[in-house]
C-alpha cells in the first residue's frame, strides 16, 4: 500500500486528490494538510510514502517544508512531489535542489497523477523528458565551477557513463538504446549509481551529475 500526504491550501485540490487516490486499491491518503508547517508535522507524525506538495502555502511554503523533510534523517524514506499551477514555476528548479523527486501540475490528467505516485515511488524522478530537458538546461545556465567530485571514484566507468546520460536528460530506455544494452540493465545501472551516491533518486542524480562536473553545460548541444 502506497501511503500518501497531501499538502495544498487549497480543500477543492485536497478533495479532487482525495477522491482519485483514494479510490486506487493500492494507495491510502492517509492526511491532509493546509499549510507546510501542518504538512511537515503530519509528515513526521504518519511517515507517508510520498507527498504531493503545494508550492505555494501560508505559514510555511511547500519549498522550506521540503527542505526540512529532505534534511531529516529519519525522513529518508519520505519523497516530495511539488505540485504548481504552471509547468515552468520559477520555483521548480529550487525545489529539485531542495530534494523534491519531482513535480506535477495541477491540472495533470487523472492517469499520469496515479502512475506519478507509483513511479516516485519506485525511485523514478517525477520529470517528463521536455521539462527535464529543460530543468537541465536551467541548472548548466546557473551552474558555477564544479565542486569536488566527491563520491565519484565509487562508480565504475559504465556508472560514470550511466549517470552522465541520467544527467543530459535521458530515460532508461534511451540510455539503453544508446549504450546498446537491456532498459533493465540500463536501469540497475542507475539504481546503483543512486545507491553508491547516496541520492534520493533520479532526480537528485541529476543535480549531482552537474554539482560534480560529470556533465557540463556545453553537453546540452
Amino acid at each position: 500500500m502506497i501511503r500518501v500526504l497531501l499538502a495544498d491550501d487549497q480543500s477543492l485540490v485536497r478533495a479532487g486528490f482525495q477522491a482519485l487516490l483514494g479510490a486506487q486499491p493500492d494507495i491510502e491518503v492517509t492526511g491532509e494538510a493546509a499549510d507546510g508547517a501542518e504538512a511537515l508535522t503530519l509528515v513526521r507524525e504518519l511517515r507517508p510514502d510520498v507527498v504531493l506538495m503545494d508550492i505555494r502555502m501560508p505559514v510555511l511554503d511547500g519549498l522550506a517544508a521540503t527542505r526540512k523533510i529532505t534534511a531529516d534523517p529519519d525522513l529518508d524514506g519520505v519523497k516530495v512531489v511539488m505540485l504548481t499551477t504552471f509547468e515552468l514555476d520559477e520555483y521548480v528548479f529550487e525545489a529539485i535542489r531542495s530534494g523534491a523527486s519531482g513535480f506535477l501540475v495541477k491540472d495533470t490528467e487523472p492517469d499520469e497523477l496515479l502512475r506519478a505516485v507509483r513511479a516516485v515511488v519506485d525511485g523514478d524522478a517525477l520529470l517528463s523528458p521536455g521539462v527535464t530537458r529543460r530543468l537541465i538546461a536551467e541548472f548548466a545556465a546557473r551552474s558555477k565551477e564544479p565542486a569536488e567530485a566527491v563520491g565519484l571514484g565509487r562508480l565504475t566507468e559504465r556508472e560514470r557513463e550511466v549517470m552522465a546520460l541520467v544527467g543530459i536528460g535521458l530515460s532508461n530506455e534511451e540510455i539503453a538504446r544508446r549504450l546498446v544494452v537491456s532498459a533493465l540493465t540500463a536501469k540497475t545501472h542507475v539504481s546503483r549509481a543512486m545507491v553508491k551516491l547516496g541520492a534520493r533518486d533520479r532526480a537528485q542524480l541529476v543535480v549531482l551529475a552537474y554539482e560534480s562536473g560529470l556533465v557540463r553545460p556545453g553537453w546540452l548541444g
